[in-house]
């Protein structure tokens, strides 16, 4: 535990059980929040498989290697994870629904911009636009689900769960039939749907104002933290996450060995840097006293190996389902439709699952069957196989989703609820991009089923993490200890 932190915002341990906590009266509903959270997030979910089948495509028309396209997925997961972490200390002074309202318009200008863009550095650049109001309409959607009193949080974030990862998981196939009846540009201007949807938010605009943010009760006054954004403590993250994505993909887009030495040493850098400055800024971007919690770095380690291990299969499903068929990407899309259908069974089984199991238990399960799930798709030739095992990584992803973003209230104190979300929501993503980013590497220098085998480590590890490194449970502090000393 870190000397910083205060008396009266002792950080929350997970209750043994997982039960949830007593709900307020009068309190939003968490079905109908979860409905309209999880439709404002299907588009930009949809953008993280639905351009993979438009590469070639993308490659052909814009006259580059297939193997530059990759930064068109690289781009959009780097800075959705970079902006996390920013939108959480938005919500310092912002609701979420302004915080909703930024990233869904930045989101949609982005995508524009990267259908139309005439050159690929154009549209990567779309890419990292859109990314980052991806990244900040999750946080917005996440800190409005969090702020639910016990049954109706989980309640809401198994639906966003269910809704985020049949999205995803149906991208392949809305991506096929987009390319093959509208063409590439389109596919990459879908997220932009979102605007419209941002309507359906509406009714709701008062749920989403009233939760998420700690303005209302002195949440941001504390530690100096209001109205100021710790510059260096966010650059030094953002080379750190960029350095990791890139040199992964080093290999696979023919990155020259002095620029990967180049981009290894700012990574280096970074991470001294990052260090340095969590230790001389307590209260900077990475909050000393946040990541000191006990529980927090684990469950943001074990988000991101289930995250890896899911985007990982999701990234050379369809490619290997066609070569399996002999079909084409619509045909591959298809076929993965009763994988991602899956999700939607995680999302209701999760909030049953954790009244009767810890948090840690819970999310011990969903890391191992992301581990079989993944050598599955290893080991195993044909469609069936995948869709079997990208099944069981769709059950991790929606499952983990759930229940780790859950428990962020109960493992800070609550005027730290906020950026604790944003930075574990940025190291899910920040798998999520890993993931993709090793196979694509690995798959240069060995065979894919080697490289497939190679990413199981990483949820493996998340299984060991939430086998041996859970903290002991304790006891639900006060009220007034969860609220904290507002300055």
């Amino acid at each position: 535990m870190s000397q910083h932190t205060r008396q009266g915002t002792t950080p929350q341990t997970i209750p043994p059980g997982g039960a949830p906590a007593p709900e307020r009266t009068g309190a939003p509903d968490g079905r109908r929040l979860g409905l309209t959270l999880g439709m404002l997030v299907l588009p930009m979910y949809v953008a993280l498989g639905a351009p993979s089948v438009a590469l070639p495509a993308i490659g052909r028309a814009l006259a580059v290697p297939f193997g530059a396209t990759a930064w068109i997925l690289a781009a959009w997961s780097l800075t959705s994870a970079l902006a996390m972490p920013v939108a959480g200390r938005l919500l310092v002074r912002w609701s979420p629904f302004q915080v909703l309202v930024a990233g869904v318009v930045a989101l949609a200008a982005g995508s524009v911009l990267a259908g139309a863009g005439p050159a690929l550095s154009v549209v990567i650049v779309g890419r990292l636009i859109g990314g980052a109001g991806a990244g900040a309409t999750v946080i917005a959607v996440f800190a409005a689900a969090t702020a639910l009193p016990g049954r109706q949080r989980i309640r809401a974030l198994g639906i966003i769960a269910a809704a985020s990862a049949t999205a995803s998981g149906c991208g392949t196939l809305l991506g096929g039939a987009v390319t093959a009846w509208l063409g590439w540009r389109a596919v990459l201007a879908i997220p932009a749907l979102a605007l419209p949807l941002l309507l359906a938010a509406l009714p709701s605009r008062r749920a989403l104002t009233r939760s998420g943010s700690g303005s209302g009760s002195g949440s941001g006054e504390r530690n100096g933290s209001t109205g100021r954004l710790d510059i260096v403590g966010a650059a030094v993250l953002s080379v750190l996450a960029g350095s990791l994505i890139t040199l992964l993909q080093a290999h696979s887009v023919g990155l020259p060995a002095p620029v990967t030495l180049v981009v290894a040493a700012a990574g280096a850098l970074a991470a001294v840097g990052l260090w340095w400055r969590v230790r001389s800024t307590p209260d900077g971007f990475v909050p000393r006293r946040v990541i000191a919690s006990r529980g927090f770095l684990a469950a943001g380690l074990i988000g991101g190996t289930v995250f890896a291990g899911y985007y990982g299969v999701l990234f050379p499903a369809p490619s290997l389902i066609e070569q399996a068929t002999g079909g084409g990407p619509l045909e591959a899309g298809v076929l993965l439709v009763p994988a991602a259908a899956c999700s939607v069974l995680a999302g209701r089984l999760v909030g049953t699952l954790t009244d009767r199991f810890s948090g840690w238990q819970v999310s011990a399960g969903l890391a191992a069957l992301t581990v079989v799930g993944v050598l599955v798709v290893a080991l195993f030739t044909g469609p069936i196989p995948i869709v079997l095992g990208m099944a069981l990584t769709v059950c991790g992803f929606a499952g983990a989703q759930a229940v780790l973003v859950s428990l962020a209230p109960d493992l800070v104190a609550a005027d730290d609820r906020d950026t604790a979300q944003s930075l574990l929501n940025f190291m899910n993503a920040l798998g999520g991009g890993i993931g993709p980013a090793a196979v694509a590497g690995l798959s240069g220098i060995v065979p894919v089923p080697v490289a497939l085998a190679a990413l199981a480590a990483l949820p493996l590890a998340g299984l060991v993490l939430s086998l041996t490194r859970r903290p002991t449970a304790g006891r639900r502090p006060a009220p007034d200890a969860m609220r904290g000393s507002p300055r």
